[in-house]
């Protein structure tokens, strides 16, 4: 299972179905209800640079359920005074949250889009479709909001590089956010209907089956996922940011900035970036997940972890950490006794840029694969001079054996994957040794290698050394990967799919014509 800050546990208390994250929160949000004029507002820190230009709105939009919107008055900080609309607790019917100038939405807590369908599709479905539009701010108005996406319902999140989507929290809205603030919200969270392993709801099913079902880790009532559709549907998001997020719901159990869990292929995922996340940028549990452009910056446990049977196929990765913060890069789960469970997990990455910014990460090594998940990884840059690279746990993990009977393709494969590691490249465990990890690697072949030099310009943009590496076709490894005939994220300072949808820190800057300082609003 997951680890808690500081310590790499061997397993997880059964209450926490899902996994464990860390014990403590960098930057927990202040909670409570929205500052209503005339009430002071708390001086911002940091200062802003420039005057506020925005007036709250004149009230909130007519939806199509009839709970309707909230008028939650309005609320102030440096980008000027907004006016708050709150969302229902559960959406009963298909709504559109239009971009309307001064205003805001909240969310007053848990908001469940839709009611959960069980793991088959009926006619019972409530088939709810949350829209929202381009350059929309929606913010947790507590620690414990969070947005939950149920079985049989969707989510139409799709902003424009203009005018991106953002999900963020109360201080972030008041300007008391600084470069290190998280855990401020819950999180994003989609529930489908294709297959996960780890059955928890009733432990005896099968694995795989409509029967496996599990429960978002952390939630007090019921949000549950799983079931047998692998192309299931949860909706899009394109051009969207989720900051701050990561509050721990109970138990030590926190959401992460996105949490996909049982999501098909049916559901389309891209451009999304994750800051400063006081858990995982992204986790995937089970499911058929596919996704391109994903940024993740300042995430205190891993980047991206996956678990319980996924088969993820994800391209276009930008990583990057905060000095002395977070844990892995990957972490593919996990070790316990449901780890035979099939469908196996099977994670591929291409085109990614990581950055390990000289922290000891409680996995102790940049990428952690165990629980004999296979996995595969092409066209990639590891930045981590402080610490190992790679380290691999327990025999099925490294096994070569190819055997569809329990879902096993061999060995985890690395395929033009360039590696700048600290002194000690490579770890083993649990039966594993060092060097069988460095043979799984296998560095001077398959072009890859575990002694580059760096050569990146603007932090991930390949330089010199970067170009001259030969590339693997993506294809190869999944034909829903773009070819490409570069490795890394970026492939020169033409390639400019990050610019103008993200926000930035001094940390992880990406460049100009984007929606400014991660600490305040976009006001356009």
């Amino acid at each position: 299972m997951k680890n808690i800050h500081g310590l790499l546990l061997a397993s997880c208390s059964a209450a926490v179905l899902a996994g464990c994250g860390p014990s403590d929160i960098a930057s927990p949000g202040t909670g409570g209800n929205v500052i209503i004029n005339p009430a002071p507002t708390p001086t911002p820190t940091p200062t802003p640079t420039g005057p506020a230009t925005v007036t709250a709105a004149s009230g909130c939009p007519t939806i199509s359920d009839p709970q309707g919107l909230t008028d939650a008055g309005t609320i102030t900080g440096p980008t000027g005074t907004w006016r708050v609309c709150s969302l229902p607790s559960r959406i009963n019917r298909s709504i559109q949250l239009p971009k309307i100038p001064g205003l805001l939405y909240q969310l007053p807590g848990r908001v469940d889009v839709g009611t959960d369908g069980g793991a088959t599709a009926s006619a019972s479905d409530t088939n709810v479709v949350l829209t929202i539009d381009p350059g929309v701010i929606i913010f947790g108005g507590t620690g414990v909001s969070w947005l939950h996406v149920n079985r049989g319902n969707r989510i139409n999140a799709v902003g424009t590089a203009a005018n991106p989507i953002v999900f963020t929290s109360r201080d972030n809205v008041l300007g008391l956010n600084t470069e290190s603030s998280s855990g401020q919200w819950g999180g994003v969270v989609l529930s489908g209907r294709a297959p996960t392993t780890d059955c928890t709801i009733a432990p005896a099913a099968t694995p795989g089956s409509a029967q496996c079902e599990r429960q978002t880790e952390g939630a007090v009532d019921p949000a549950i996922y799983g079931g047998a559709t692998p192309t299931d549907n949860s909706g899009t998001m394109r051009y969207v940011q989720i900051r701050y997020s990561g509050y721990v719901l109970s138990g030590n159990s926190e959401l992460q900035s996105l949490t996909l869990q049982g999501v098909g292929s049916g559901t389309t995922l891209s451009h999304i970036q994750s800051v400063n996340s006081s858990d995982d940028g992204m986790e995937v549990f089970g499911g058929r997940v596919n996704m391109k452009n994903l940024i993740v910056a300042g995430a205190e446990d891993d980047n991206i972890d996956t678990d319980t049977g996924t088969k993820t196929n994800i391209q276009y990765i930008i990583a990057i950490q905060r000095s002395a913060v977070g844990d892995s890069m990957i972490e593919a789960d996990s070790d316990n006794a449901a780890d035979g469970n099939t469908p196996r997990q099977n994670t591929k990455l291409a085109n990614f840029t990581f950055l390990q910014n000289f922290n000891t990460p409680s996995n102790n090594a940049s990428i952690l694969l165990r629980g004999g998940t296979d996995y595969s990884m092409g066209n990639g840059v590891v930045v981590s001079p402080g610490t190992s690279c790679l380290r691999i746990s327990r025999p099925q993990t490294i096994s070569a054996t190819v055997d569809a009977a329990i879902d096993e393709v061999g060995a985890p494969l690395f395929r033009s994957v360039v590696m700048s590691c600290g002194a000690t490249k490579y770890i083993g465990s649990n039966g594993v040794t060092a060097d069988q990890v460095a043979a799984v690697f296998g560095t001077g072949t398959n072009n890859n290698n575990d002694a580059f030099t760096s050569t990146l310009a603007s932090l991930f943009i390949n330089g010199t050394n970067e170009s001259g590496v030969t590339a693997v076709d993506p294809k190869t490894l999944s034909s829903f990967f773009d070819t490409t005939t570069w490795i890394g994220a970026v492939r020169n300072a033409a390639d400019t799919w990050y610019t103008g949808w993200t926000c930035n820190m001094s940390y992880a800057n990406f460049g100009s014509g984007n929606s400014g300082s991660c600490t305040s609003l976009p006001v356009n």
